[in-house]
């Protein structure tokens, strides 16, 4: 098979290679699936340059996120059978065209979600769910502040604010972006590179402030200057580059719980949590109150997979950014 294969640390993902490898033989509790998407992420960039706390041993294939079809089941997991549709992720053995992988790291695609959809699934959606529902415990009508909302995971808690009945100021870093946002629920958008965003929020809530601020960015000190009374700030992660030093006194005064989230470390501290997570995007899902937005367009072949990559850190992209193994679009 074709695969992405690392055998050193590399100085930019443009000198990722695509090798002829066997197709990887699954254990008793892994599934053999025919990957069909590829999610890319910023940190496939990290993992590729060695600079990501995850270190494979080489020589690896990265990619974390896919989905695909099964082409072998698992002896010890009766949910999956051949030809299923499934998704799920792995450190890595994404940007291939087959992955063996536990069963357990993997869920059926939903009746309304394609392939390339669902490889925009399993990390963003269930880290904005646990944000949202179980750090902010976001109520309907309150007011929800979302950085980068036009990113994997901003688009996500967008989708997923609005079906717990919030009201959502999507805050992005271009005027671009305001369409997108906007076509996914979003109530207002703001760009957060104008000086004045935070008066332009409390302008929105009547004064009153955001009840609930999700930054991935690292926007939490400026994001103080708009909260209300007893606002909760999910930190989700520092895309802006550098760790905020926050001013703990704008905390006391307002009231505010600041939290973090970290989705992957719920298996061992919180794994009775996991189940909960999914069974509710799994529902919004099946009512179309969820769905990943690609990211036009599309990359087909493993080759493109660094052009992918550059796209995100030039932060040109939306969404979810797709790599397709193969080399063109199937035809209907």
């Amino acid at each position: 098979m074709r695969a992405i294969v690392v055998k050193n640390w590399l100085k930019d993902p443009s000198d990722m290679e695509v090798k002829d490898i066997p197709v990887p033989k699954p254990k008793e509790d892994e599934l053999l699936v025919r990957i069909n998407s590829t999610g890319a992420n910023f940190f496939d960039i990290l993992l590729v340059q060695g600079k990501y706390q995850i270190k494979p041993q080489f020589p690896f294939t990265p990619g974390a996120e896919f989905s695909g079809t099964v082409v072998r089941v698992s002896s010890s997991d009766p949910r999956f059978k051949t030809g299923d549709r499934v998704f799920g992720s792995n450190p890595v053995g994404s940007y291939a065209e087959y992955i063996a992988v536990p069963s357990k790291q993997c869920f059926h695609i939903p009746s309304t979600l394609g392939f390339e959809q669902a490889a925009g699934l399993y990390i963003t959606y269930p880290t904005s769910y646990a944000g949202l529902v179980l750090r902010a415990n976001v109520q309907a009508n309150e007011w929800v502040l979302i950085h980068a909302a036009a990113g994997g995971v901003g688009i996500a808690a967008v989708q997923i604010a609005k079906a717990l009945g919030a009201k959502v100021i999507a805050a992005v870093g271009s005027e671009g972006k305001f369409d997108i946002c906007k076509a996914q629920g979003a109530d207002h958008c703001i760009n957060y590179r104008d000086i004045d965003w935070t008066s332009k929020v409390l302008e929105l809530t009547n004064n009153k402030g955001v009840n609930v601020v999700y930054d991935p960015v690292g926007l939490v000190e400026k994001s103080l200057k708009c909260v209300a009374w007893n606002a909760r700030v999910v930190v989700v992660g520092f895309a802006a580059g550098t760790i905020e030093r926050i001013a703990a006194n704008r905390i006391l005064l307002k009231n505010v719980s600041v939290t973090g989230v970290h989705w992957g470390a719920y298996v061992r501290n919180e794994p009775e949590r996991i189940s909960e997570v999914w069974k509710a995007l799994f529902e919004m899902a099946e009512s179309g109150k969820i769905a990943p937005v690609v990211y036009e367009p599309i990359f087909y072949g493993l080759d493109k997979a660094k052009d992918a990559l550059k796209a995100i850190a030039n932060r040109e992209t939306y969404g979810k950014v797709i790599v397709k193994p193969g080399d063109t679009p199937s035809k209907l």
